[in-house]
């Protein structure tokens, strides 16, 4: 089976951010009397924000607390946006996957603000077809709207997934396109691996290496 798209994740996948977002969403909870340890918002890095708040404390505390700690969240990030780098290799490998003939979509839980600033370090812009974001679907991952929006906007017939947390790897199963799982955003390789979508975990941390050629989904 071979593939005429890239559906690649953002954070911590191409930019160094997941723990900036994690630092972030620790200090917003901590704004409204909350303690929540940093392993546990790293656990769900990679789900939209409108997830996340309920998934590490309690559907409660999104009632009562949720909109006031996504604002805070987004004020934290910005104010460290500029400390986000990209990781080594990354621009490469997006006109790598150009190169073999792969139309390239960036597709990301975040906010289009955060992906402009990501675009921005990458030098991306003329390396990528489209780029969707939070903005543009109804659910954000671990939901599949993100990876279908993606395809459907490139006009794509199958896709090859890459990303770097377990949201990504539930995402890429629920909308059963494979995924190359990549270390870069600190997460265990078992975490990644256990859903069926995935194709196989790099276990580079640092930089990015080529596709093999004809990569193919994993048994299922």
């Amino acid at each position: 089976m071979g593939f005429d798209t890239a559906v690649v994740d953002v954070d911590g996948t191409l930019v160094d951010s997941n723990y900036h977002h994690a630092r972030a969403w620790q200090r917003a909870f901590d704004e409204v009397g909350l303690l929540v340890p940093a392993w546990r918002i790293h656990r769900a890095i990679g789900m939209g924000g409108e997830k996340l708040v309920a998934f590490v404390t309690s559907d409660v505390v999104e009632r009562t607390h949720g909109d006031r700690i996504r604002e805070r969240w987004e004020f934290e990030v910005d104010a460290v946006l500029h400390e986000i780098q990209a990781f080594e290799g990354a621009t490469a490998f997006l006109e790598d996957l150009r190169e073999r003939g792969l139309k390239v979509v960036l597709a990301s839980s975040g906010r289009a603000e955060h992906t402009e600033h990501a675009l921005e370090v990458l030098d991306a812009r003329g390396r990528v077809d489209h780029v969707i974001t939070s903005q543009d679907v109804d659910a954000t991952k671990p939901e599949p709207d993100l990876l279908v929006a993606a395809l459907d906007a490139a006009g794509g017939a199958s896709a090859l997934v890459f990303g770097d947390t377990v949201s990504d790897a539930e995402a890429a199963q629920r909308s059963d396109m494979p995924m190359v799982g990549l270390l870069t955003g600190g997460f265990r390789p078992c975490g990644i691996a256990r859903f069926r979508g995935e194709a196989r975990v790099r276990r580079r941390t640092c930089t990015h290496r080529r596709p093999e050629p004809g990569a193919q989904p994993a048994p299922r």
